[in-house]
């Protein structure tokens, strides 16, 4: 018993050590694993370290290079700068000192001028007391031979200019009446038509550009598309250049033709609000839009038919008319332009007897040609006469259209009374903008033609233009001949300007004395 007891003892025992030793195993193991696996962690860390270190100083050097870069940019930038303002500097010495030297020159002529001038007043001094003396004896001596006295002569000389003005000024003023008879008429109409300049109707300015106000920036991308096939899309359905650029939720349209860019406009705006921009909704839209535009134009032909008092036109002559809302002439609306012209014409007419209605067709409809000019060739007034007749108006109105350029010589009263309101309408003061160049050659050229004449000093155009003050040498021109002059100058403007209105001339003459006291 004791001997079985003693083998279980033994056994456990050694089942124990056994035990100890498989679990000292498993440890030492996983001992084992763990030191390598760390090992292995801390060289993926070091490799790692390493290369974010390689990075950074790639970065540093990239950075401390396009810093360099950047320095030396603005480095030659200021470099530029200064050397441009040193030759602009140059530059303004160089002309103070013309100008210092002009200066010295000027006065060293006015004090060679104010010699040359005390020279001729003592000179003239000597002659006057000379002249003084001749008169005295020739005073004399006509008293001995007519045996009168000064007073005497004085009072038959003045009875006799008297007598002799009388005569003449009574010849005058019958030769007056008799003219101001012949030319009653003629003179009637002039004033009325001086009078009718005065007219001041709206003013619209008229521009090649359109801007259209988007919701966001985002707006313009949408607009352009990929790779832009938006934009042509819209440019080809239209006719209209889009512009984008940096301005802020903001697209400009451009274009020459006023309803074109409306169309482009409309179609735009509607796009944007939709929110669905593509090639075939594009198209689709812009053929919506300009069915709408149609009936539009037609409604702002009969507008202005109603506004005028004219009836009785056929509709395509009314659309038309609503076209020409969208047309320009040096910045002036046509369709403004027409209604001015059409109620001058009745105002003129209904002053002179003639039929006012007639009157005011005639002027509405005498630039119908500029609606489509773009599209047939030809004078504009030629156009629009061919399309009257086509339409069923009469000879009158049709002769009236054509004329009021003289691309057909004017042959009736309406026609003459169509071209005279057309002047009108156009050379009123704020109906058409003038580009500032060619306002400023108007003036030279203006200026140049009175400087050519002989015995002009100076002349000055004022007034924009429609007043010229000439000023001449007095020593050269005396007073009968400035009027002369005034005639010839104006002549000459008329035949060689060409100006809206009528440009004044006057003339002025002065005679200066001029004396030192020492």
């Amino acid at each position: 018993m004791l001997t079985e007891i003693a083998m279980i003892g033994a056994g456990a025992v050694a089942g124990l050590g056994a035990g100890f030793m498989l679990h000292r195993y498993i440890s030492e193991k996983q001992i084992s694993d763990s030191r390598g696996l760390a090992e292995r962690i801390v060289e993926e860390a070091r490799k790692e370290s390493e290369a974010l270190k390689k990075e950074a100083r790639l970065q540093a050097q990239d950075e401390i290079y396009n810093q360099k870069k950047e320095l030396e940019r603005e480095s030659k930038d200021r470099e530029n700068q200064l050397k441009s303002e040193q030759k602009r500097l140059h530059s303004k010495e160089e002309r103070l000192d013309a100008k210092r030297e002009q200066v010295a020159d000027k006065e060293a002529q006015v004090v060679e001028l104010e010699k040359q001038l005390i020279k001729q007043e003592k000179h003239l001094a000597d002659l006057e007391e000379e002249l003084d003396q001749k008169a005295g004896e020739h005073e004399r001596k006509l008293q001995e031979i007519s045996g009168l006295t000064v007073e005497e002569a004085k009072e038959n000389l003045m009875t006799e200019i008297e007598s002799r003005t009388r005569h003449e000024a009574a010849k005058m003023i019958r030769n007056i009446e008799m003219e101001a008879k012949e030319n009653a008429s003629k003179k009637a109409k002039e004033i009325l038509s001086l009078a009718l300049q005065r007219y001041a109707g709206d003013y619209a300015g008229e521009q090649t550009v359109t801007a259209v106000t988007l919701p966001s920036e985002d707006m313009k991308g949408r607009i352009i598309g990929r790779e832009g096939r938006n934009i042509r899309a819209l440019e080809a359905a239209t006719g209209v250049d889009l512009i984008i650029d940096d301005t802020p939720e903001t697209v400009v349209l451009s274009a020459f033709s006023p309803l074109k860019r409306e169309v482009a406009k409309l179609a735009l705006e509607r796009l944007i609000h939709d929110g669905r921009i593509h090639p075939a909704r594009i198209e689709e839209i812009v053929k919506k839009v300009e069915g709408e535009m149609d009936t539009k134009l037609k409604e702002i032909g009969e507008q202005a038919t109603f506004d005028v008092g004219v009836h009785g036109i056929h509709p395509e002559l009314v659309n038309l008319l609503g076209r020409l809302h969208y047309r320009t002439s040096f910045s002036q609306n046509v369709l403004q332009h027409s209604m001015e012209v059409a109620f001058l014409c009745g105002v003129m007419a209904a002053e002179l007897g003639l039929n006012e209605k007639e009157a005011k067709r005639a002027g509405l409809l005498h630039d119908l040609g500029k609606a489509v000019d773009h599209e047939i060739e030809g004078p504009h007034a030629i156009i629009g006469a061919d399309i009257a007749k086509k339409h069923g108006e009469s000879k009158e109105i049709i002769h009236a259209i054509a004329a009021h350029h003289e691309d057909t010589p004017p042959m009736s009263i309406l026609a003459n009374l169509v071209q005279a309101a057309d002047s009108l309408s156009g050379a009123r003061p704020g109906a058409r903008k003038e580009l500032l160049e060619n306002y400023v050659k108007r003036l030279e050229e203006l200026e140049g033609l009175a400087t050519s004449f002989d015995g002009v000093s100076k002349a000055y155009a004022i007034q924009a233009g429609r007043e010229i003050r000439v000023m001449v040498d007095s020593d050269k021109v005396g007073d009968e001949n400035t009027y002369v002059l005034c005639k010839d100058i104006a002549e000459k403007i008329e035949n060689n300007m060409t100006y809206p209105g009528q440009i004044r001339v006057t003339v002025i003459r002065e005679k200066r004395a001029v004396g030192y006291a020492k």
